[in-house]
């Protein structure tokens, strides 16, 4: 009947408004003494930052981690590689 008509024409656009929100994701700065301990445990070489160093944090929609860059315009570089839409979070 006309409703699954209506279902079917509603879906693809669903499906592309959940495929924009997983490309967006977010940068941010975050100190390099609150994420030292990943640092450390993830750089397979030694890695040196000061405690103060502000580092830039990209995260996926979903608000999970997904690397850590030294420079913000690397971090949005970076996404853009990828495909995603960097946004800036403060």
């Amino acid at each position: 009947m006309k409703i699954e008509s209506r279902e079917k024409d509603h879906a693809p656009v669903r499906a592309q408004s959940d495929e924009a929100q997983r490309k967006i994701c977010y940068v941010r700065p975050v100190l390099a003494r609150d994420v030292r301990d990943e640092i450390e445990d993830d750089a397979d070489n030694p890695v040196s930052f000061s405690d103060d160093s502000v580092l830039y944090a990209l995260h996926a929609a979903d608000g999970a981690r997904i690397a850590l860059m030294s420079d913000r315009d690397i971090a949005f570089a970076a996404a853009r590689q990828h495909e995603m839409m960097p946004v800036s979070l403060h």
